[in-house]
């Protein structure tokens, strides 16, 4: 049976004057169950309060807009408290609570992609809140709540009838929360748009790749990623994951077109993407994207947390180390037209147009 891998947008699962949480749906876009993998978006508005909680999946963050603060306490662990800022990418294992908030006049948006192989729902992320009308004190009566904290039932009653609000609240102007701490980021966020370039092509693109070396509680998470920008015009080439890993794609900005080939050389996708698509890249499949005039950026995970990719054109190209008398023969072409395609794209993975 064929699946449409048609890039999908996310729709809105609750939210209120602290902002909203937005997702995307197994039952629109097929490939999140078939894939186990989970997409979600959190957008806070200013003073907006993601209640504490914890995932059934392992996820790695992305800021996509705004300034805000993120709490996090991995198992058995002190809360860490970061600033975090548009670009960074943050390592959410298993058993990790967090907590976000925005302080800022700009709306924060959060990009959650994760696996979840081992969730609830294939294809869905379930949070767990500790605090909440749906949080974990209102399932429990008021006595055992009483015994577990050592409070008074009194008191209790006053915990669990307190919380009124499902997932995020926006708090009072000028309340007093955590301050972030410098050193609480090492280790735990890496920015993308700061961080070293893996891939520099003038007139063409940037590409960071987030990995164990650079963030290594991507390893626990088992995911690896990567933030892309191309330049107006330029190519990102030909390519697939040579170790079984899918790829799931978030534009970030921009638009562009975006070809899939797949088993017998069938095309199985041909389409234009804009800022807010997301779509996933079946194992093996071949992918390539041509950006718009104003260029196009994207976020990608990869399900594995050292992605091996193989590129079809380009100087690190598969073609390329193949002897000329092996292409000559599966093109059925003379030599010359074997000549002129291998001496072609001597660059990295990244193309602009021959008129730049």
């Amino acid at each position: 049976m064929e699946i449409d891998l048609t890039p999908k947008l996310p729709k809105k699962v609750y939210g209120g004057d602290g902002g909203s949480y937005h997702a995307w749906c197994p039952t629109e876009l097929a490939m999140l169950r078939q894939g186990n993998i989970g997409a979600a978006k959190l957008a806070l508005e200013k003073n907006g309060f993601a209640l504490p909680r914890y995932s059934d999946s392992a996820k790695v963050a992305y800021v996509l807009q705004g300034n805000g603060v993120a709490g996090i306490v991995l198992p058995e662990k002190e809360e860490k408290v970061l600033a975090i800022k548009k670009g960074d990418a943050i390592a959410l294992p298993f058993g990790v609570v967090t907590w976000w908030y925005n302080k800022e006049d700009t709306e924060m948006v959060v990009l959650f992609l994760g696996d979840t192989s081992t969730a609830h729902k294939p294809g869905q992320f379930t949070d767990f809140y500790l605090t909440g009308a749906n949080g974990i004190f209102n399932g429990f009566s008021t006595e055992f709540v009483s015994m577990a904290w050592g409070i008074p039932e009194n008191d209790a009653k006053t915990l669990v009838g307190k919380q009124t609000a499902t997932g995020i609240v926006k708090l009072a102007a000028g309340f007093n929360m955590p301050e972030p701490k410098n050193e609480h980021r090492e280790g735990m966020a890496l920015n993308c748009i700061e961080a070293p370039l893996d891939v520099d092509i003038k007139n063409g693109g940037r590409v960071v790749v987030l990995n164990t070396k650079n963030l290594p509680l991507v390893g626990e998470v088992g995911l690896g990623a990567d933030l892309v920008r191309l330049d107006g015009g330029a190519m990102c080439s030909p390519g697939f994951s040579c170790d079984s890993a899918l790829q799931v794609t978030y534009i970030v900005r921009g638009s562009g077109r975006v070809q899939v080939v797949g088993v017998d050389g069938k095309r199985v996708l041909e389409t234009h993407v804009k800022a807010g698509n997301l779509f996933i890249v079946p194992r093996f499949f071949v992918v390539s994207k041509i950006c718009g005039p104003d260029g196009m950026d994207w976020f990608s995970i990869i399900t594995t947390p050292n992605p091996i990719f193989t590129h079809l054109a380009g100087r690190t190209s598969a073609w390329k180390a193949l002897s000329p008398q092996v292409l000559e023969a599966a093109f059925n072409v003379p030599s010359d037209l074997e000549k002129l395609f291998r001496s072609k794209r001597t660059s990295d993975e990244i193309f602009f147009p021959p008129s730049k």
